[in-house]
């Protein structure tokens, strides 16, 4: 077994934890947007994109995140030259400002070489745009609404098992991926799955005359997996995080996790 591979044959409840779940979402979204630029090349190209929230004291999001933009102000002191550890330029310490922690939420754009217009849009879900009431949620859902009544195709991959899901996918699996094709205004393709279950293989459309895409979110997920060494960070000897998995899901997670942890033992002897 691969020192590096996850308990689970697909999903791993253990990193749906919101604190854990944007370092995932970002590895997701860099993942996924290398294997389709290499892929719908050179007739398209993808970019990944950002939607910015300023989290306010006692918003729900701002305790699951860590704030990765800080901006600086002069102190009122005089600034002072550091003393730095051998080899490492000198450098100035300035006061930093109180700021509110900003929410990045990345997304996936393919978009025509020639023309420039986004033909796909791929969005991999957070806590903060599945809770009703945040700021997330509410720029989502009228994003989403947008893209589904326009030209473009839509592409939204739900791993949380945690808030609020479309009707259309309401109780339906554990986690879904859901696809609306700009020429098929009246359906979506979806593709449901359970904790227990390997995860699909999607197909992203373009344009024609260019076939379809297929994108292996197992493939995926596991590359991510490996390349976060998780399977040094993650701690199985906690409870999943919320919601509670159901019974015959939590047994079965520790079983996977026990045979996972006992061959690793053996493996690094």
């Amino acid at each position: 077994m691969d020192l590096l591979s996850s308990p689970f044959p697909g999903m791993d409840p253990f990193l749906e934890k919101p604190a854990e779940w944007q370092s995932v979402h970002f590895q997701l979204i860099a993942r996924i947007s290398d294997i389709l630029s290499e892929a719908v090349a050179p007739d398209y190209f993808v970019r990944v994109d950002q939607r910015v929230y300023v989290t306010t004291p006692g918003d729900s999001d701002r305790r699951a995140i860590e704030p990765d933009v800080y901006l600086l102000r002069q102190s009122s002191a005089p600034y002072q030259t550091a003393v730095a550890a051998p080899g490492v330029t000198p450098f100035v310490l300035v006061e930093a400002a109180e700021i509110d922690p900003e929410i990045r939420d990345s997304f996936i754009e393919i978009r025509d070489a020639n023309s420039r217009e986004v033909v796909t849009t791929i969005e991999i879900l957070s806590p903060f745009n599945k809770r009703p009431g945040a700021q997330g949620f509410d720029a989502f859902q009228n994003k989403r609404s947008a893209v589904m009544a326009s030209q473009t195709h839509w592409i939204e991959i739900d791993l949380l098992r945690a808030g609020a899901r479309p009707a259309q996918v309401a109780n339906s699996g554990d986690y879904y991926a859901l696809l609306k094709r700009s020429d098929q205004p009246h359906s979506l393709a979806v593709w449901f799955f359970n904790l227990q279950d390997r995860m699909p293989t999607i197909a992203v459309p373009l344009r024609p005359p260019h076939a379809d895409v297929a994108l292996n979110l197992q493939a995926v997920w596991d590359e991510m997996y490996r390349r976060a060494r998780y399977a040094y960070s993650i701690d199985y000897s906690q409870p999943a995080p919320p919601p509670p998995l159901r019974p015959d899901d939590r047994r079965w997670a520790e079983e996977h996790i026990q045979r996972w942890q006992i061959t690793r033992e053996g493996e690094a002897q």
